[in-house]
């Protein structure tokens, strides 16, 4: 029993070693710079969710798209209904057969998702040097250390290559992923975009609204699973409460 007592602890402890190394993406801890909606009373920023949009739709489109997302969720992060419509028309859809069985485009509407910019797999790819680019639906579920993962990969390309490093050619060196060759070039840069609220757009802000975004993109309903458990928490208490009050009423009234 004891043998498998510390087997079991050995166990657990390479798990929780090898998911740290992943997490770190190559070596490098992951950066924590605490986010807005972490723990139990945490929240999105709704500004803070637009400025990403505004990355995710200057920059991060051209490549990747959001196909668990419809421009119409998109009022969660503050666009108006003008706003969302003037985002959807700019992408072309693939609209449904005609009668003769073809098939024309048409500009979106707020009830599409949020598709790529490339009409299949084999071209986002090819048009990437061999590189598909993924979804962002859900990266921020997807990979180890969620938010924080995203955060500093976004801040973690290096201009020269570390020594003892070798990087293939049309790679670039990125500290946080795994390998540290990444087929995506820098994406961020100061004042990258110009905000609309009028926030300076350093690389650290970028990097923060745009994992921002990207984590509403996974988990759109956080907001109300916090407000609806902390309903339930309060329910609870004063119930739990009540209980006391009687059964302290019932006994008095025995004795």
């Amino acid at each position: 029993m004891r043998k498998l007592i510390l087997s079991a602890i050995a166990a657990v402890g390479l798990m929780a070693s090898s998911g740290a190394a992943m997490a770190s993406g190559g070596g490098e801890p992951l950066m924590k710079p605490g986010f807005s909606w972490e723990g139990f009373f945490g929240r999105y920023d709704q500004a803070q969710l637009k400025r990403g949009f505004e990355i995710f739709n200057g920059v991060c489109s051209n490549c990747h798209g959001l196909r668990l997302v419809a421009y119409r969720n998109l009022a969660a992060v503050g666009l108006t209904e003008d706003e969302i419509k003037a985002v959807a028309s700019a992408r072309e859809i693939a609209d449904t057969p005609n009668d003769e069985g073809e098939v024309r485009m048409r500009p979106g509407r707020p009830s599409d998702k949020y598709i790529g910019p490339f009409p299949n797999d084999k071209a986002a790819a090819f048009a990437n040097g061999g590189a598909l680019p993924p979804d962002l639906s859900l990266m921020a579920k997807a990979r180890v250390g969620g938010p924080n993962y995203i955060y500093s990969l976004m801040q973690g390309f290096v201009e020269e290559v570390p020594e003892g490093h070798t990087i293939p050619e049309g790679k670039y060196f990125n500290k946080y992923f795994p390998g540290n060759a990444i087929s995506m070039p820098p994406q961020l840069m100061e004042d990258l975009v110009s905000y609309s609220d009028g926030t300076k757009a350093t690389v650290e802000q970028e990097a923060a609204d745009i994992t921002a975004f990207l984590n509403w993109a996974a988990e759109p309903e956080l907001d109300a699973r916090k407000s609806l458990g902390l309903k339930v928490m309060i329910f609870l208490v004063v119930f739990t409460a009540m209980l006391y009050a009687l059964k302290r009423q019932i006994w008095k009234n025995l004795h």
